[in-house]
């Protein structure tokens, strides 16, 4: 059996950093990671070949080849998926489908005939079954989550790594809290779900093995979700890095509660660990609570931003505007906290409701919904009637991002940001690339930073071509 593994371009957006790559030569920031598990799911005996088109372009040779093609996509791919599809059809070479996008909009895409609904793992065994036996179904779908303990180490043999910035790993999947805007709920659950840490060692091994000495990204919906795992990985992590002297670091998500946890961050800083990113949001406690986003309530998040950095790790920040109780006065109130509190790396974007999440339900029962999300989180749209009038919020957003990133607003905010974080743990390796912040590097020279403020800028940048409104 020939399959074809295909992974869709992602457009622009704050995790492709399609502007910073060729500046580190790189062709893409992380691996297709669903691919390579899933290629490791597959009988050995099957010829597998991947083509991921953030790094290398999609041959008619590659098509021929192919008896199947599996494609893995995210909602942001769904253009891309359009036109895959389209060829695909053209040599006549039947598609199985799974990812989020298909998860949630399977039906939007009438020419691909088989599609995997959720988690695949426990899908696979009848999968492989059917595809041995020519007698493939429409639909796959397994209601109960799969027991991830049992899944083999990601083929890394089928990419190069050299094209990527970054490596990418998992450790759990799901996360306590329940977001209203969030689809994490939907897709992987509220029950977290961890591999053993022999597992997680065994896949990081694996990539020492082949040459990486670079960041990982562990790339957890909430690597903290349950604390006493998470530990029990860190101890290991930190006796594996004595006894093989790996040089990777390592950056992850994260929920505010980490500053709670002094162990916790002492441990995860031992280990290698650099950078978290954070779902703030707001700085709004009446959006917080409508979103009930209650794990950030009752404190001023800037406290525990201070903490993490003087823990020794860099924040990185997710913020939201067009909650419907943001008052006309959010813009200034985002600009404010995310200065105050020097998070140098801020993810900036306006509400969306995706598919499958309470907001989408709610907003659908109010008949506030208009249009479904592109993915990209920031973009300057919407896909609901906002409570704020939308030309506000549209142009509100894009003045934010021309001012978060000016170079003397980012100045300040790495000054605040060193004035905090000590340097603690292992020695890593001082890569070029050092995604997505660029405080260790200005530590390293400063003579880089006007460099690292326009790199970092690119989307201020885009944002100044925004249109004033919207039709």
């Amino acid at each position: 059996m020939k399959v074809l593994l295909l992974y869709p371009p992602t457009p622009d957006t704050f995790w492709s950093f399609k502007h910073v790559l060729p500046f580190v030569s790189k062709r893409a920031a992380f691996p297709p990671l669903g691919l390579l598990t899933l290629a490791a799911l597959l009988p050995a005996d099957w010829n597998l070949r991947l083509v991921d088109l953030n790094v290398e372009s999609l041959s008619d040779e590659d098509l021929r080849w192919a008896d199947y093609v599996m494609l893995s996509a995210m909602i942001v791919h769904k253009r891309a998926v359009a036109d895959l599809a389209d060829r695909c059809q053209r040599f006549a070479k039947p598609i199985i489908a799974g990812g989020p996008l298909f998860s949630t909009g399977g039906s939007a895409f009438p020419n691909i005939p088989h599609f995997v609904l959720g988690e695949a793992e426990g899908i696979m065994p009848q999968l492989i079954e059917d595809l041995r036996a020519g007698t493939l179904r429409t639909t796959y779908a397994k209601p109960e989550r799969p027991d991830i303990t049992r899944l083999p180490v990601p083929r890394w043999d089928l990419i190069d790594l050299r094209h990527y910035a970054t490596m990418a790993v998992q450790f759990s999947r799901g996360c306590p809290f329940d977001c209203e805007f969030c689809d994490i709920p939907a897709l992987n659950g509220r029950l977290p779900r961890a591999k053993t840490p022999g597992q997680l060692i065994a896949e990081l091994e694996q990539l020492r093995l082949r040459g990486w000495k670079d960041m990982v990204f562990v790339v957890d919906d909430n690597f903290i979700g349950n604390k006493k795992q998470t530990k029990e990985l860190l101890r290991e992590l930190i006796e594996w890095r004595v006894r093989t002297r790996a040089t990777m670091g390592f950056l992850t998500e994260a929920s505010v509660n980490l500053a709670e946890d002094a162990e916790l961050c002492d441990l995860m800083v031992r280990a290698g660990f650099r950078k978290v990113f954070v779902g703030i949001e707001t700085p709004s406690v009446q959006s917080l609570e409508e979103c009930r986003k209650r794990q950030n309530c009752h404190r001023d998040l800037a406290e525990p931003v201070e903490t993490l950095q003087r823990a020794g790790l860099e924040v990185m920040g997710g913020f939201i505007a067009g909650f419907d109780h943001d008052g006309i006065d959010i813009f200034k109130r985002q600009f404010e906290f995310i200065q105050r509190s020097g998070v140098v790396t801020a993810m900036v974007g306006l509400l969306n409701a995706l598919p499958e999440t309470r907001l989408y339900r709610r907003l659908m029962k109010e008949g506030r919904l208009e249009s479904d999300t592109t993915g990209n989180n920031t973009e300057a749209r919407l896909n609901f009637r906002p409570k704020l009038k939308r030309e506000f919020l549209i142009n509100g957003y894009r003045d934010l991002m021309k001012r978060l990133y000016e170079p003397r607003h980012y100045y300040e905010r790495i000054r605040t940001f060193l004035e905090r974080q000590r340097p603690r743990g292992p020695r890593l390796r001082l890569s070029r690339w050092d995604p997505p912040g660029v405080c260790e590097v200005v530590v390293a020279s400063w003579r880089v930073a006007p460099r690292a403020v326009g790199l970092l800028a690119a989307f201020s940048q885009r944002a100044a071509q925004w249109p004033a409104s919207v039709p």
